[in-house]
């Protein structure tokens, strides 16, 4: 504005129009840890760069909060991360040497319906479009190789449990039955047949494992909220490590209770087949 410009309005008593407010900065999101971390809060204004050295930066505006997905793979790595609109994260980017480089991609994923007709897919797009180099992933990825080797580190460690409580669980019924040794003495004596003793011992078995499985279950279902409150708090994380469902109790009891009662049945067996005498010995 001039100054007989001015002096014109001064002199008319106008007022110039303010000056319009500067534009909002755009809106993201920010992961919980991220907020946190840095003591942030919804509303503030930060700086973002997509330069390790901090040049270019552009101001954001929080918008909002998220959780991040759990992440297996990502077990102990803080998520500090933030979404940005696909617009702005271009221009956060964008190399000013380039000015194409905004206007590229590198890769593309899809995904099929039928994972099946991959390789046909495949086929059909190289004659379409020459000169792309197509991989199929779902075979080669690294995260499934990991937990699939996971999964048969637990099978290994579960074998090696179950067989080790086993023998365990068979002393522990030797001991027990050669401590009732003159209980079936006395048994066979008075003339019960060595099929109602079986009978007996194997029932015994039965409300023995049953009843040691089920506490084995409540005690798993009791301790899972712990387990899950402590571990979540170790790593600042929402995955959920334990879970007991009715799948895997169901699981628990069935291999549980055929072992408990086949080793109350190895651990009668010899006393059963000896005569009344030789139990009472005489």
């Amino acid at each position: 504005m001039s100054i007989l410009s001015a002096l014109f309005l001064f002199a008319t008593g106008a007022v110039p129009p303010p000056a319009p407010p500067p534009p909002d900065p755009p809106a993201i999101l920010v992961s919980r840890q991220l907020l946190a971390s840095e003591h942030l809060a919804l509303g503030d204004v930060i700086a973002l760069s997509g330069d390790p050295k901090g040049s270019r930066a552009r101001e954001f505006r929080i918008a909002g909060v998220y959780e991040p997905v759990p992440d297996p793979a990502r077990l102990g790595m803080v998520p500090l991360e933030a979404r940005l609109h696909l617009s702005d994260l271009l221009a956060l980017i964008a190399d000013p040497a380039d000015p194409a480089a905004s206007e590229s991609v590198r890769s593309i994923g899809v995904k099929l319906v039928s994972p099946a007709e991959a390789s046909a897919f495949m086929r059909d797009l190289t004659v379409r479009v020459p000169g792309l180099l197509l991989r199929e992933l779902a075979a080669s990825d690294d995260s499934d190789v990991t937990f699939v080797v996971l999964d048969r580190f637990h099978l290994a460690i579960s074998l090696v449990t179950v067989i080790a409580s086993s023998i365990f669980l068979l002393a522990l019924m030797v001991m027990l039955v050669d401590e009732r040794r003159d209980t079936v003495a006395v048994l066979r004596l008075i003339g019960l047949r060595r099929r109602r003793i079986f009978i007996q011992v194997l029932a015994e078995g039965l409300v023995i494992a049953l009843a040691g499985a089920l506490f084995g279950v409540l005690l798993a279902v009791v301790l899972e909220g712990g387990f899950n409150r402590f571990f979540q708090w170790r790593y600042d994380t929402a995955l959920v490590f334990v879970r007991v469902t009715p799948a895997i109790a169901a699981r628990a009891v069935s291999v549980a209770v055929p072992l408990g009662i086949l080793a109350s049945v190895a651990a009668s067996w010899g006393l059963l087949r000896r005569g009344a005498m030789a139990l009472a010995r005489r």
